[in-house]
């Protein structure tokens, strides 16, 4: 039995896009277990990141799924996190 789930995410300014897409892309590249294998692709202009997941079971989509969901959510908020600290001028790059 095989379980597959796509998911679409759509983002607020490009740089979220691509900061989460070179987030993730390395993860996709193999699996810990070998019971499921994900898909990443992104599209610039409409803003979106699409995930395919597909996996030897629910149990293990559902565990891919939520570990692909929480490192999106973390790699969101650390960036919300420095953008303020941006816009003072308090980065490396000002």
């Amino acid at each position: 039995m095989s379980a597959t789930a796509t998911i679409r995410l759509r983002f607020p300014t490009s740089q979220q896009l691509s900061a989460v897409f070179k987030a993730l892309e390395p993860e996709t590249r193999s699996s810990v277990t070998g019971r499921s294998k994900v898909t990443i692709a992104k599209e610039d202009k409409a803003l979106m990141l699409t995930l395919i997941f597909v996996a030897k079971d629910t149990s293990a989509l559902r565990a891919a799924v939520n570990s692909y969901l929480h490192w999106i959510r973390l790699t969101k908020d650390t960036l919300e996190s420095v953008e303020p600290c941006q816009l003072l001028g308090l980065s490396r790059n000002a």
